[in-house]
């Protein structure tokens, strides 16, 4: 995560107050009736709102393309919208503090919080960017259905069929690219600027090369080591890496000079983003982009 982690303003912790004094059971569902769903981060949110379909409301707080999920500040009306929730969704694992306070702010007996992390089994230090491993989306998926369920009983057959819709329909192209890149391109040596691509490579079967500690301090927005950036700029010189993926949200001094030289090196780079773009695209869409994005680079690498 780039930064420290942000501290959730007076303002907000004081509408959050306000807001939890004026919800209800009516409210959190909604005037339409509709369950009332709250994800901290887009990528998440997509998915939530398609596996609820017309039972669910379904509001993300970080929409915008520029703006950083690790160093986010929450607003009062960010408040306002977690306090009305029936089911909330954040990342954790250190990822979104943020959300995580403002909850604890406001807590009520009839929300109903699904933290990624706590799915997943994983912890504050481990990657969090989860949202790019196609094993951890899966269970994700079921998490959410059951939360869905346990919210609204008497609709668990129609969240049954939301759910096998969209992993068999909606996620079809993304699942056929993910088996295709692993099927043709499996033990690629592949380089990535941090470490939001480190869940993705082994799903893919590349061989992410890039030092660990690199990528996981240009994600901190912290200096990586000099031993690091050595190994780093040597594996994109030498031609150890085949492709080079970098995050173009967060293209630092560091990323851009390694850019210039996986181009003069002549070898293909493919980009990722850490949150959905454009704005208002579903998952699958994002993900189905960047996958033909990558292997189109696998293919020029390879010429095949």
């Amino acid at each position: 995560m780039r930064g420290a982690s942000p501290i959730l303003a007076p303002l907000a912790i004081a509408a959050v107050l306000v807001a939890g004094c004026g919800s209800s059971a009516s409210d959190s569902a909604g005037s339409s009736g509709k369950l009332n769903v709250v994800a901290a981060e887009n990528f998440w949110g997509s998915i939530a709102k398609q596996l609820g379909g017309d039972r669910v409301q379904v509001t993300s707080i970080i929409t915008n393309p520029a703006a950083d999920p690790h160093e986010y500040e929450p607003t009062s009306a960010n408040a306002r919208t977690i306090a009305a929730s029936r089911l909330t969704i954040v990342d954790g694992i250190g990822y979104d503090p943020w959300a995580a306070k403002l909850l604890a702010a406001n807590p009520s007996s009839e929300r109903t919080v699904l933290t990624v992390g706590e799915v997943l089994g994983l912890k504050a230090g481990e990657n969090p960017h989860q949202w790019y491993s196609p094993s951890s989306v899966h269970k994700v998926i079921d998490q959410i259905t059951s939360d869905y369920k346990k919210a609204d009983p008497g609709q668990s057959s129609y969240f049954d069929q939301q759910r096998s819709a969209f992993e068999t329909r909606g996620l079809a192209k993304y699942n056929s690219l993910i088996s295709q890149i692993k099927s043709r391109y499996r033990g690629v040596a592949v380089g990535a600027s941090e470490s939001i691509f480190e869940p993705l490579a082994p799903a893919l079967g590349l061989n992410l090369i890039t030092p660990r500690g690199f990528m996981q301090a240009v994600a901190e927005g912290t200096e990586p080591t000099p031993a690091d950036k050595a190994m780093t700029d040597q594996q994109i010189t030498s031609h150890q890496v085949k492709v080079w993926v970098y995050n173009s949200q967060n293209a630092t001094p560091d990323v851009q000079r390694l850019n210039e030289a996986a181009r003069a090196a002549g070898i293909p780079i493919a980009t990722v983003t850490e949150t959905l773009t454009p704005e208002g695209a579903s998952f699958q869409a994002w993900m189905t982009r960047e996958l033909e994005g990558l292997r189109a680079a696998l293919g020029r690498a390879s010429g095949r």
